[in-house]
């Protein structure tokens, strides 16, 4: 849900800015302009049209750098509660503006700070929250709940364009009060991250946690061995990174020891090349490319974006689970490169508006670029902005990289119309150039995360004899490879089981092999 009330405040306003009666109360208008004649005779001026959509960036951005303290204070899931009443409180905002457009500027910031603050606590929970074995996949459920909302608020958009009045955008604006109400009830009912917990010393909390991801009751989980090992694993990560730094603070975020300087510009670089990858600039004005080959209804444009983009990012979610992080990611990156440099190469060789056979062709290689992009950068950077950190710094780390994301989407959506005024379609090739650029980052600097805990990732980055290039075959000590780390893994978890069917109970030996297995 958090991923949701992301998407759909930022698929609405393309619409809303459309709409007769927002152009009508909000718009540069002539003294005759009516509702029927609004769509010809109002307009938004490039900075007005810019500061209402621009500045929900400019809130997430503050909002992203707010997450950190608030969720290392309030813990994951009571800073979710906080935010997400201070994106109803944006919501309720715009909805009362009547004639004031900085009134619902003003909204969209507010709200925005409630969506950063929300963009930076959300993956980290889920990071700190899943087994290894399905973390991938459920933090890459954010990036396509993202995709969900922006293709919902789309089809309402749709649907209310032909209401009279406010109610066209305040029905829009209104629905996704919803959303924020359905994740700061949900999440009350969901465990705390054992991560904070511990780190608060609060083990047995931290167990109950652990026991309730993995279906059990907290009795059963003192008696089992993976409940136990994943918190002495938790808890050995965290009084070793107390007893090596001290207090922390966001300076932490910066030194070079335990290459977590290294890991702060990586996260913050990856967001920065997701924004650049040129994604947005296909949403955003990706109805121009397509009035080229006949389709005039820009809700009908956007509607066939969503739909692709949502579709393909469940393929996304099985390549990051099932393909690791590093080989999508570098794929990704040459596949969305190349299918830029087509897009824009046709649109520099022969006018798109004239010739429907290179229209054709750049909505192909756009629909291409999307496929790409939902399959691997989009949820591939969220997962990693979640298992790339350690405990103590995660937050702040992730506040930082997700700022980061906040920044560069500000300054495309800002900056954009006035590239594409100078260099039109060639500015496909700018974003290919990113894009090649992300790959050579990710094959050398982006270690390998996949299948591995939180606290083994952190080990893995401070191994002197492991290298990014290296990284998928790295394990643990102890273990052969990741294969024989989950086989150990699924072995006592079998095991566990056959003496629970067996009723041998909390004292058998087994179980007492169990714990002096994870303590050794």
């Amino acid at each position: 849900m958090g991923g949701f009330i992301f998407g759909y405040d930022t698929g609405q306003i393309s619409n809303i800015l459309l709409m007769p009666d927002f152009l009508l109360r909000f718009g540069a208008c002539s003294s005759d302009a009516t509702l029927s004649s609004a769509s010809g005779d109002c307009s938004f001026t490039n900075v007005r049209a810019g500061l209402i959509v621009g500045l929900l960036s400019i809130g997430t951005l503050a909002g992203a750098l707010m997450g950190a303290p608030i969720a290392d204070w309030a813990g994951r899931r009571y800073a979710m509660v906080i935010e997400c009443a201070v994106c109803i409180l944006g919501f309720i905002i715009q909805i009362s503006s009547t004639h004031v457009w900085q009134q619902f500027a003003v909204g969209r910031l507010v709200t925005g700070l409630g969506v950063g603050a929300l963009s930076a606590a959300v993956p980290m929970y889920q990071a700190e929250t899943a087994p290894a074995q399905i973390r991938g996949s459920l933090t890459a459920t954010y990036q396509l709940f993202i995709t969900f909302g922006i293709f919902i608020a789309y089809l309402i958009s749709f649907g209310t364009r032909g209401f009279d009045g406010p109610s066209s955008w305040q029905t829009v604006v209104g629905i996704g009060i919803a959303w924020p109400v359905i994740l700061s009830t949900g999440i009350m009912l969901m465990p705390e991250s054992p991560r904070w917990l511990v780190f608060h010393d609060k083990p047995e909390k931290a167990l109950h946690s652990i026991a309730r991801v993995h279906g059990m009751t907290l009795t059963e989980a003192r008696d089992h061995p993976l409940p136990n090992k994943a918190l002495a694993e938790i808890q050995r990560s965290v009084e070793f990174e107390r007893s090596y730094t001290g207090a922390t603070g966001w300076m932490d975020c910066f030194r070079p020891s335990n290459k977590v300087l290294y890991r702060t510009i990586l996260g913050m670089t990856l967001q920065a090349i997701q924004q650049l990858t040129g994604a947005n600039y296909f949403f955003y004005y990706g109805s121009t490319i397509f009035e080229s080959v006949g389709i005039q209804d820009s809700d009908v444009t956007e509607i066939i974006l969503g739909t692709v983009n949502f579709v393909c990012t469940f393929g996304g979610i099985y390549i990051m689970e099932h393909y690791g992080r590093r080989l999508p990611l570098i794929i990704g990156g040459v596949w969305q490169g190349a299918w830029l440099i087509v897009f824009a190469a046709a649109g520099t060789a022969k006018n798109p508006d004239t010739d429907k056979g290179i229209g054709s062709l750049m909505i192909a290689s756009a629909c291409m670029f999307i496929l790409g992009y939902a399959m691997t950068w989009a949820p591939g950077i969220w997962i990693l902005i979640g298992e790339t950190f350690p405990t103590r710094t995660r937050a702040k780390q992730a506040s930082l990289s997700t700022a980061s994301n906040w920044i560069w989407n500000f300054l495309l959506a800002f900056f954009t119309p006035f590239i594409v005024k100078a260099i039109d379609f060639r500015y496909g090739f700018v974003f290919a150039a990113c894009n090649l650029a992300g790959a050579v980052i990710v094959y050398f600097f982006l270690y390998e995360s996949s299948d591995l805990s939180l606290e083994s990732v952190d080990l893995m980055y401070n191994d002197p004899t492991c290298k990014p290039w290296t990284s998928s075959r790295w394990a643990p000590p102890g273990y052969a490879s990741r294969n024989d780390l989950a086989e150990q893994d699924r072995t006592k978890a079998n095991l566990a089981m056959a003496d629970e069917k067996k009723g041998t109970g909390s004292g058998t030996t087994s179980h007492d092999e169990g714990h002096l297995k994870v303590e050794a």
